[in-house]
């Protein structure tokens, strides 16, 4: 018998030559339901599912040669469609130039001498118009594709943004020509839990044997070629560049390894990268339980821990659905079963991507290189990379003018999902940056032109990082109404004191989230991160290390330091109430009674008043109240003493007062100025 007692999923489907996907399916049609491709089945469903699926191949040969009869049949109408269909297209053609012509198309930027040869219209008149709305510009200046538009449609002429447009077509066009594409892999995990010796064993018993001795590193991005096809590992820092590239917005990594120690368990940098993944945006996590050769090992205990820690964690042997392997990188046991279970979670990601379309991905580093100048590290994510391309990353452009492999050696092109270093840059983009092929250097320059443009307008006006003192500035402004919090403290006792404390303060109106708390000092990682999810960091009886507090300045983070508990709770709880719609409460500022009434000319009717209650100011919003009903709200517009204009008038005295846009005052009415005061809601 081929099968055994229990054969899981992906077994099976590699036994039956079909994809793990696709026998879930199957299974489902057929009332067999499975969580993943690591499922177990028994022997009996295992050999219905195989006659299942072997039956019908055996009738698939027969209507074959039916097919091959009908064409023949067809061929004699097919030539008097195609005359029809040639008539159809020629009249169609006629409108469509038509509309071309009424439409001007222009790039994503554009400088004011080609605007003005595009819609014939001197560059003086569009300068002039530009000034209008406040931009100030030159014949040779690029401006934006919205300023240009504004232009355009003030002179009556329509104006298409090209670039919008083929974004639109290449998503629509994508979804025929996609083919499969190696899983990009980030390693993660505590600091001595054995990442880097994973990776030298991962890359030992897979790269060529021409490697000898110690694994050379050429750029931050490798892949390796297993049985099944590649896997791209990203070998990053730590956690920085991970979170460096998600403080830009980018998404770089498709599956997540997060190396535990079987000796060690879960420790604060295990915790750490488990909060960095899930704040990604839901990458799947498969959890790698190193150094089971050593005589302490549990790899159970870590397994309940993890559980125990994040619910997403249940191994799949324990109902959940994340895949556990246990490993021994100083031993190569396991790896090959690692490998395997990535291949099988990208297999069921359907990673995919056009390779025939122009280039795109992320810049993973960037260098200056004294011989060879600016140096990038490239991952491309859609497309095909060729030496020769024009291109644009960040606020820098080039053309192509090498490409080097993970090898250090240099190729001609690469396909999506292979990171290549690419000389031939204007300058150094940032981690994080996105790389895109343009059709020409000139777009190219034009596009950087405008970004670096952009970058030097909005330098100022950097993204507004969350500061306890600001919340109420930043509410008011439209900012969500959600305060993230890192916490680093001395001891656990003090983090679950703080969270407990801190949720309690959580109203419907006020979200408050604890993003990561763990012991020890705030590092940079933890400035990182919070950069990221716009939080601010709360030490409590430690302090930052000097590039950590480097980092914060650097990136706008607040960093709050405090040794008392009540203090902290206290800070938190003021600063959430200023986060709160204030109430607007009037407050009257004091009262005068009219006396007399004075006719002047030019100025109206001028109330003679005799202070009665606190002051009375000029330009102050008054009431005027006649028998306790209010006759009329407005300003005061004129305030004197005798001939005098006076900017105030105290309780006891007396004084003209003018109301503005009213002349009906009585003797016998009150004048009441108040102001509006905006009062915190109390949590």
């Amino acid at each position: 018998m081929v099968f055994l007692a229990n054969i899981r999923v992906y077994e099976l489907a590699n036994q039956l030559g079909i994809k793990s996907k696709e026998l879930i399916e199957e299974l489902k049609k057929q009332g067999v339901i499975v969580k993943t491709h690591s499922s177990s089945l028994d022997e009996e469903t295992a050999l219905l599912i195989k006659a299942i699926l072997t039956s019908p191949k055996k009738k698939e040969p027969t209507p074959q040669p039916v097919e091959e009869k009908v064409p023949p049949a067809e061929v004699k109408i097919v030539p008097e469609k195609k005359v029809e269909e040639k008539v159809i297209e020629s009249k169609v053609v006629k409108p469509d130039e038509i509309k071309e012509k009424e439409k001007i198309k222009i790039g994503e930027a554009i400088t004011i001498k080609e605007l003005s040869e595009k819609i014939n219209i001197p560059a003086k008149e569009i300068i002039k118009k530009l000034m209008g709305i406040g931009v100030m510009t030159t014949v040779n200046q690029v401006i934006d594709s919205k300023s240009a538009i504004s232009v355009a449609k003030d002179f009556g002429i329509e104006v298409e943004v090209i670039s919008k447009v083929e974004e639109i077509s290449a998503e629509e066009e994508e979804k025929e020509g996609l083919i499969p594409r190696p899983p990009i892999v980030t390693i993660m995990g505590h600091v001595d839990h054995g990442k880097t010796s994973l990776l030298d064993a991962i890359r030992q018993t897979n790269v060529a044997a021409k490697e000898s001795g110690e694994i050379t590193q050429h750029i931050g991005a490798y892949e390796v070629d297993v049985d099944k096809g590649k896997i791209v590992f990203l070998d990053t820092p730590g956690h920085e560049a991970f979170t460096a590239m998600r403080a830009r917005g980018t998404k770089v990594t498709d599956i997540v390894v997060l190396v535990v120690a079987a000796d060690d368990g879960v420790m604060p940098q295990t915790i750490e990268a488990i909060n960095h993944a899930e704040a990604a945006g839901g990458v799947p996590i498969i959890v790698a339980i190193n150094k089971i050769d050593k005589p302490n090992a549990n790899p159970d205990k870590v397994r309940q821990e993890l559980a125990k820690l994040n619910p997403h964690l249940l191994p799949e042997e324990w109902g959940g659905k994340t895949i556990y392997v246990n490993v021994s990188a100083k031993k190569k046991i396991g790896i090959e079963e690692l490998l395997e279970m990535i291949i099988l979670q990208a297999e069921i990601m359907e990673l995919k991507a056009n390779p025939l379309k122009p280039a795109k991905g992320i810049v993973v580093e960037s260098k200056l290189d004294r011989g060879r100048g600016p140096v990038v590290t490239v991952l491309i994510q859609k497309g095909t990379l060729k030496v020769g391309d024009p291109f644009v990353a960040g606020q820098y452009f080039g053309r192509v003018r090498a490409l080097i492999n993970d090898r250090g050696i240099k190729v001609k092109e690469a396909a999506p999902s292979i990171p290549v270093e690419v000389l031939g840059l204007s300058g150094v983009p940032q981690a994080g940056d996105s790389f895109q092929v343009v059709p020409d250097e000139k777009s190219a320059r034009q596009i950087a032109l405008l970004r670096s443009q952009k970058r030097r307008e909005e330098g100022l006006g950097i993204k507004m990082r969350v500061t306890l003192e600001g919340l109420y500035k930043q509410i008011n402004e439209g900012v969500v109404k959600e305060l993230n919090i890192i916490i680093k403290a001395d001891v656990h006792g003090s983090i679950q004191a703080l969270v407990d404390s801190f949720e309690k303060l959580g109203t419907k109106d006020v979200k408050i989230k604890i993003i990561h708390g763990a012991v020890g000092g705030i590092t940079e990682t933890d400035v990182m991160l919070a950069a990221a999810s716009n939080a601010i960091i709360i030490g409590f009886n430690v302090k930052p290390t000097d590039k950590a507090s480097e980092v914060a300045e650097k990136e706008q983070v607040e960093l709050k330091l405090y040794s008392i508990i009540y203090n902290t709770i206290a800070v938190v709880k003021a600063a959430m109430e200023g986060m709160l719609e204030p109430t607007l409460v009037e407050k009257v500022m004091g009262k005068a009674e009219v006396r007399q009434l004075f006719a002047i000319p030019k100025m109206g009717v001028i109330a003679g008043c005799f202070v009665l209650d606190g002051v009375i100011q000029r330009n102050a919003d008054a009431k005027l109240i006649r028998d306790s009903v209010i006759v009329y709200q407005g300003k005061i517009g004129s305030l004197r003493r005798f001939k005098e204009d006076v900017k105030e008038v105290q309780a006891g005295y007396e004084c003209g007062i003018g109301i503005e846009k009213f002349q009906d005052v009585k003797i016998g009415d009150i004048i009441e100025p108040f102001f509006l005061d905006k009062i915190a809601k109390k949590l």
